[in-house]
């Protein structure tokens, strides 16, 4: 195997993990990086499809005890029932959307420049929404939605709306619904757990069924490239679900917001005055 090739496979690994539950834009951050590193084309699609498989591994091992409890009671309790609808009416908005816009999507937004603008944009409205939610009194305690199991069907719904914004590359899945936790007013860590809870069937039914069409590119040569992104997501997937939670406890959203304008900016600058074959 080339080392070169793991090493890039390690790197891209690492980039899913870190930013696949971060209102950072993980496929922004994958098509960037790829791009720098010379990571493109139908293998590298299929790559990123593994290494997502990582990262939502570690949603449900972070999440295993709540997930068990969950499949063991459905049948028998109410606020189970609830929680799994809720799941389900949250991902259908972005899942049918999905599927009927795919191909224009993916033709005229999946390159740097048009990922680089969303990342800039969406760091913006992050800072708008994160600014509302302060003025409006919303502290880490005073919020209407205390815990998962208080979202009715319209919060999850509204949710699911805010949530097909993340079809355009560079806007970010989670923090599209952490922007449409906030403005339904749940508590920040609240947003974030339902955040977590929605990528489970959404990346994963997204994943097979891209597999299933990339079928005929999955080669057992690939492996060991495979295995390393794999692994690498979701070990830095799993550390930085934890940190997150740990850090959203006290702060706001601002660092990421920041942290997209300041990256999109960068990119921008970079793509137009050097040559580094990202396309305009």
């Amino acid at each position: 195997m080339d080392i070169i090739l793991l090493l890039k496979a390690l790197v891209l690994g690492l980039i899913e993990g870190l930013t696949e539950f971060l209102p950072v834009s993980s496929t922004g951050h994958l098509i960037l990086i790829g791009e720098l590193i010379d990571f493109t084309g139908d293998r590298s699609k299929v790559f990123d499809i593994a290494i997502q498989f990582g990262a939502i591994l570690a949603i449900c091992w972070e999440y295993r005890k709540r997930i068990s409890y969950v499949v063991r009671s459905l049948t028998t309790k109410r606020p189970t029932q609830c929680f799994v609808l809720n799941v389900i009416v949250a991902s259908l908005p972005a899942s049918i959307i999905g599927l009927l816009f795919e191909s224009p999507i993916k033709a005229l937004l999946f390159s740097p420049v048009p990922v680089s603008i969303m990342l800039i944009i969406g760091g913006i409205i992050l800072l708008w929404v994160d600014a509302i939610h302060c003025r409006r009194g919303n502290t880490l305690y005073n919020t209407r939605v205390q815990s998962i199991d208080e979202l009715t069907t319209i919060d999850a719904l509204k949710i699911g709306l805010a949530q097909c914004l993340a079809l355009i590359p560079g806007t970010s899945r989670s923090g599209a619904t952490i922007v449409g936790g906030l403005l339904t007013d749940l508590k920040r860590c609240i947003a974030i757990e339902f955040s977590f809870f929605l990528a489970i069937p959404l990346i994963f039914g997204a994943s097979i069924y891209e597999l299933v069409k990339a079928r005929s590119m999955i080669s057992a040569s690939d492996s060991g490239l495979f295995a390393v992104g794999f692994l690498t997501a979701f070990a830095s997937a799993y550390a930085c679900v934890r940190w997150l939670l740990y850090y959203i406890s006290t702060h706001n959203f601002a660092l990421f917001a920041w942290y997209r304008i300041v990256f999109g900016l960068l990119v921008l600058v970079i793509s137009y005055f050097k040559d580094l074959g990202f396309n305009h």
